[in-house]
């Protein structure tokens, strides 16, 4: 049986076309360096994959959700990493389903063309974690702009895009109906901010990837940036995140993939008391058993992009999605890193280069502990945990 999916076959060869001018040394060395691969990027926008969700009539290929997905699979199934410009796709759910026509025929053209980059994503906070209602960063309505002050961090590509979709309080927590309430949502124009009250630090990290920490010191955006209507930007980006949760499970498929053809291969190849070591079934059962779980991720994966494209809830399925995916592709990386031995962990093989990013998903961009307590309250009815 292939590891390759069926579904978007013309998209998927196109985009392993693209990603076969992008071998691991071109990875590697951008691992090595700390810097971020731009010219994967560049051709990636070009080839017009990063403007796939935009609609045609501003420039994209509106395409549906799974395509995305397929995109992002094949550019982790490949040996890359999708974390350089991915976010341009889950949070482009924001701004087209919420956003007014004004903002889309200002943004999108430029951003579907590569000219503008809308690559960050302000969210997460250092007091907040993944409890989004108590950010504290703060926008206050000032005539016919807002100025804002606050933290954000994990605020990856910052100092990459141009564009960022940011989160704030518009009215304080206390003085809230419910904690989701009184949180906005900004198209803000980091290339006007910064030097003018907006600071970002990079952050080193386990794996390059090109992560911040973003201060915000009295930055003043326009009114008409706000995506919606003030104080709903909860839910505005709960779309965006079940978009995000599908699209990085996709990743992770892409990468479960990628580990279990490096690990059949050399099981294949590496000779050892005159056998393959393939032929063992110690070697063999735990690449086929991650082969197992892999496909089982898939399919959830199918199921969590069907509900999204229909415009239904989707929440359990993404969650889930995320969860089997991450999993899956950290059990294949666990059989890769154990069936090459030494040579797992040596650069030039890739395995713990891609054994380092896709354990990253594990924690982010939600805890799989987080997507455990989330089934068991919404799903299954158990007692809220937290």
């Amino acid at each position: 049986m292939s590891l390759e999916p069926e579904d978007h076959a013309e998209i998927r060869e196109s985009v392993r076309r693209v990603c076969a001018a992008f071998p691991g040394e071109y990875w590697r060395g951008c691992d090595r360096d700390g810097r971020y691969p731009a010219e994967f990027v560049k051709a990636v926008t070009e080839a017009g994959f990063l403007g796939a969700l935009i609609p045609e009539e501003f420039g994209g290929s509106g395409l549906p959700l799974s395509a995305a997905a397929a995109i992002l699979e094949e550019i982790h199934a490949s040996g890359g990493n999708g974390a350089a410009c991915h976010a341009q796709m889950y949070i482009m759910g924001t701004l087209l389903r919420h956003g007014s026509e004004e903002q889309k025929r200002a943004w999108l053209p430029g951003i579907a063309s590569g000219a503008l980059r809308l690559q960050a994503f302000g969210v997460t906070e250092p007091g907040s974690g993944t409890d989004t209602s108590s950010i504290r960063t703060f926008a206050e309505r000032r005539g016919d702009e807002y100025v804002v002050n606050g933290q954000k961090v994990w605020t990856s590509r910052a100092e990459h895009s141009d564009l960022m979709l940011l989160l704030a309080r518009t009215t304080p927590k206390e003085r809230a109906a419910k904690r989701t309430d009184g949180l906005s949502v900004f198209l803000l124009d980091m290339r006007e901010a910064l030097g003018r009250g907006l600071t970002i630090r990079p952050i080193r990290t386990m794996m390059n990837h090109s992560t911040t920490e973003v201060f915000f010191d009295d930055v003043r955006i326009p009114a008409a940036c706000l995506v919606g209507e003030e104080g709903k930007g909860f839910r505005y980006i709960l779309s965006g995140m079940n978009a995000e949760r599908i699209l990085i499970a996709a990743e992770c498929a892409g990468d479960a993939r990628w580990f279990l053809g490096k690990a059949a291969d050399y099981a294949r190849e590496r000779i050892v008391f005159g056998r393959p070591i393939g032929q063992n079934q110690g070697v063999q059962f735990p690449i086929a058993k991650a082969y197992a779980r892999m496909c089982a991720a898939q399919l959830m994966v199918a199921r969590a992009c069907q509900l999204y494209e229909a415009g239904r809830n989707c929440g359990a399925e993404a969650n889930m999605a995320k969860l089997l995916a991450a999993d899956a592709s950290w059990e294949a990386a666990e059989a890769c890193l154990q069936t090459h031995g030494g040579f797992g962990f040596a650069e030039e093989y890739d395995v713990e280069r891609k054994f380092r990013e896709t354990r990253l998903y594990q924690v982010a961009p939600i805890s799989t502990n987080l997507i455990l307590s989330y089934l068991a309250e919404h799903v299954l009815g158990l007692p809220r945990s937290y």
